[in-house]
């Protein structure tokens, strides 16, 4: 069974013109990789699919403008992959 990781980096190579072996834990998905919003959208789509779960975008958006989060703790393909894991051991809860 691959890791949340290579699932999500498998996903992001796929809906955009980013190669795999350039996706690492440690890409910033917009910095890093150039996905911009609307592609980001498809990906955490995706996501949700995959994972059966539902990712709280809007509310890390809205945490971030705020202040109250670094964007890096949601876009930081290694944090991305921790909240997804996180929000999966929540459903099964």
């Amino acid at each position: 069974m691959a890791s949340t990781f290579e699932t999500v980096a498998t996903i992001i190579s796929s809906a955009s013109d980013v190669p795999l072996e350039q996706i690492t834990p440690d890409s910033h998905v917009m910095k890093d990789l150039a996905i911009d919003s609307l592609a980001f959208l498809d990906i955490t789509f995706e996501i949700d699919r995959t994972f059966a779960i539902q990712l709280p975008v809007d509310d890390w958006i809205t945490d971030v403008n705020e202040g109250k989060r670094n964007g890096d703790d949601y876009f930081v393909l290694r944090n991305l992959c921790a909240q997804i894991d996180a929000i999966r051991a929540e459903a099964t809860v």
